[in-house]
């Protein structure tokens, strides 16, 4: 008689076939690069993707990569379960003024970085708090009156969080974020 063979699912690496759900509903962020044609419409036909699809987007950063070649990189960064991340690849490169779709997330190392301004009020002990941990983070003073600062500070997305949260109790009035600019690492 024969046993049966008790292999629990994606549970065997070296199997020649693949063994894991290809249905999973955990919710994933990934970082895709899309470089398209820049022309009028195209931001607009690349978003509308998203939002006629209800996917949603977390950070945009869109400008113009190749003067000469007329090319824009959109750096969208979004959630959702592998199947709807797959779709939205396989959907953005069928739209026409897209040449090429990156997800930086499973293609190796990224680097992404993010811009953020932010407005704190406050005089006395919280003032000084608030620029002793400016320099922890390595934030700039780029404004400066006898109530506030403004602050510029450079990172990564969960750095800045950070640093926002660090920033409330001391009187944070306004945050101004750019969006994630990312960028694969390595010689490609």
């Amino acid at each position: 008689m024969m046993s049966a063979l008790h292999i629990k699912r994606g549970s065997n690496s070296h199997s020649a076939y693949n063994l894991r759900s290809t249905f999973s509903d955990v919710q994933e962020k990934h970082t895709l690069a899309v470089v398209v044609e820049n022309e009028p419409g195209t931001l607009a036909r690349v978003i509308g993707l998203f939002s006629g699809r209800g996917y949603n987007i977390e950070s945009l950063t869109v400008a113009e990569v190749d003067h000469t070649g007329h090319q824009s990189r959109i750096t969208v960064v979004t959630t959702g379960t592998p199947q709807i991340i797959e779709q939205i690849k396989a959907q953005l490169e069928r739209l026409v003024p897209v040449h090429r779709v990156n997800d930086l997330t499973v293609e190796g190392p990224s680097v992404e970085r993010e811009l953020a301004l932010l407005k704190v009020e406050g005089t006395g002990d919280q003032r000084v708090e608030a620029l002793r941990l400016a320099d922890i983070f390595r934030a700039k003073v780029v404004d400066s009156t006898l109530a506030s600062f403004v602050f510029e500070i450079t990172g990564t997305p969960e750095k800045i969080d950070a640093f926002a949260d660090l920033m409330r109790p001391l009187g944070l009035v306004e945050v101004a974020r750019t969006g994630v600019a990312a960028l694969a690492r390595g010689a490609e």
